[in-house]
C-alpha cells in the first residue's frame, strides 16, 4: 500500500525541533516561519508542553466521554479567563473543521433555520457543512452542494444590509477573524460591528472562526475582539494544541445545551486537555500576546519598504506579504537557499508568515536578512528581463 497522493510535498524530513527551529534527517537547521499552518503557537518541544502531556501520559491518556474528566473543566476555566470570555461555555472537539461543522449546527439548531452567510475567499474546512461555506469550488463534492450557504463580498456592508432584507432564515454570519488561506483578508471593524448588529436585530448568530487567528496570534486573543465585538459562537483548533490534534466550540449562554446535541469520541481527551492546557498556562505566562504584537510590529517595520513588496496586510504575527510578483520561486528560494519555511495563500503572491508565538527579534533577522537579499537577486533578475525585451 501507498499513500494517497494528495500533498504537493517539500523533499524534507524532519526528525527533531525546538522553538522555532527545525533539524531534518541530514541534520540542516531549518527556521520555521509558518508553524505547519499556524499550529505551532508556543514553539516546538516547548519544556512545560512536554513535561505536561509526558505527565499526563503516564497517568491516563484516554477515556470516552461517558466519565467526568476534571481536566476538561480546566482547560473551560482557563480558556474562559484569558479569553474574557468566562460566561461562555465549552465543547471539545479533534479539529477547525469539526468545530465549524458543531458551530453550524449549533446555529441551526438554535434558531430553526437553514441559511448561512459566508464571505468570498473563506476557509472554514473540509468537513460537509465547513467545505460548503468555503469559497473553493474544487474542494466542493457534488455531496456538498447546497443553496444553505450565500456567498457576500468581503467587507461590504451594503451587501450584508440587502442580503438580510431579502433572506429572513439566515440562522447565521460565519467570518474568520482573519482570513487565512484567503490572504490574510483583515475584516475592518465597521463590517464586524455590522455583523453583530445585524445579528442582533434578525436573532441570527455571529459565528467567529478563529481557527488560525486566535490564541493571541494577532494581539489580542481572539482577532475579533480588536473590533470590540462579541460572538455567539467561537471555533478553535490549530494553535489551540500546538501539535497535538485538539479544536472547541465556544459557545453563548443563549444557547441551550441538550444530552446528545453533539458528541464526539476522541475530543477531549486526557492528552488534548494536558496539551490544551498547558499552550494556555504558556501563553499566560511566558505573556506570548504582547510578544505577538511587538515582534509583529517589528517585522512589519523592517519590510514595509521592500522594493518586492506591493502591500502587508498583518495583525500581531499573522502575515500576508502581498509581493509584486508570484511567490512560489520566492518562497522557494528562501527555503532552498536559506532553509526558511513560510507558507502560501490562494492569492497567488501572497507568502504567508504564521511564526511561533514566541519567536525572538534575533529569529525573525535571520528572515529579514534573507527575505532582502532573495528580494535583491529577484529585482535584477527582473531588470535582465526588461532589458532582454
Amino acid at each position: 500500500m501507498k499513500l494517497f497522493d494528495v500533498y504537493p510535498l517539500f523533499d524534507l524530513n524532519f526528525v527533531s525541533a525546538e522553538g522555532s527551529y527545525l533539524w531534518n534527517d541530514k541534520e540542516e537547521k531549518y527556521l520555521d516561519l509558518y508553524g505547519g499552518h499556524a499550529v505551532i503557537s508556543v514553539g516546538h518541544s516547548h519544556p512545560v508542553y512536554v513535561k505536561t502531556i509526558t505527565k499526563q501520559l503516564h497517568n491516563i491518556g484516554f477515556y470516552s466521554n461517558s466519565v467526568r474528566i476534571p481536566i476538561q473543566e480546566e482547560v473551560a476555566k482557563l480558556l474562559g479567563k484569558i479569553s474574557h470570555y468566562e460566561n461562555y461555555e465549552f465543547f471539545m472537539c479533534n479539529s477547525g473543521a469539526e468545530a465549524n461543522e458543531n458551530a453550524l449546527k449549533l446555529a441551526s439548531f438554535h434558531t430553526n433555520r437553514k441559511k448561512v452567510v459566508c464571505f468570498t475567499k473563506a476557509f472554514h474546512g473540509r468537513t460537509s457543512a465547513a467545505v460548503a461555506a468555503t469559497d473553493n469550488k474544487k474542494i466542493i463534492a457534488p455531496i456538498n452542494e447546497t443553496d444553505a450557504f450565500i456567498f457576500l463580498p468581503f467587507n461590504d456592508e451594503e451587501a450584508l444590509e440587502k442580503t438580510f432584507q431579502e433572506h429572513k432564515d439566515i440562522a447565521a454570519i460565519i467570518i474568520e477573524g482573519i482570513q487565512g488561506v484567503g490572504g490574510v483578508q483583515i475584516p475592518t471593524t465597521a463590517f464586524l460591528q455590522k455583523i453583530r448588529s445585524l445579528c442582533n436585530e434578525n436573532n441570527a448568530l455571529f459565528i467567529a472562526d478563529e481557527i488560525q487567528s486566535g490564541y493571541g496570534r494577532t494581539g489580542k486573543f481572539f482577532a475579533h475582539q480588536h473590533a470590540n465585538v462579541q460572538a455567539d459562537i467561537i471555533t478553535i483548533a490549530k494553535g489551540m494544541g500546538n501539535g497535538f490534534p485538539v479544536g472547541g466550540v465556544i459557545i453563548s449562554p443563549k444557547i441551550e445545551a441538550k444530552h446528545g446535541l453533539l458528541g464526539t469520541t476522541f475530543g477531549g481527551n486526557y492528552l488534548a486537555c494536558a496539551a490544551s492546557k498547558a499552550v494556555l498556562e504558556i501563553i499566560e505566562a511566558e505573556n506570548l500576546i504582547q510578544n505577538a504584537t511587538e515582534m509583529g510590529d517589528y517585522l512589519y517595520e523592517q519590510l514595509k519598504d521592500n522594493e518586492s513588496v506591493k502591500e502587508i496586510r498583518y495583525k500581531g504575527l499573522m502575515f500576508g506579504i502581498e509581493l509584486k510578483t508570484p511567490c512560489a520561486p520566492f518562497r522557494n528560494q528562501l527555503l532552498s537557499d536559506f532553509n526558511i519555511l513560510t507558507g502560501n495563500a490562494s492569492c497567488p503572491n501572497t507568502l504567508r508568515i504564521l511564526p511561533a508565538l514566541n519567536i525572538s527579534k534575533k529569529e525573525l533577522d535571520v528572515f529579514i536578512s534573507a527575505f532582502k537579499t532573495v528580494s535583491k537577486l529577484n529585482s535584477k533578475k527582473n531588470e535582465k528581463i526588461l532589458l532582454c525585451k
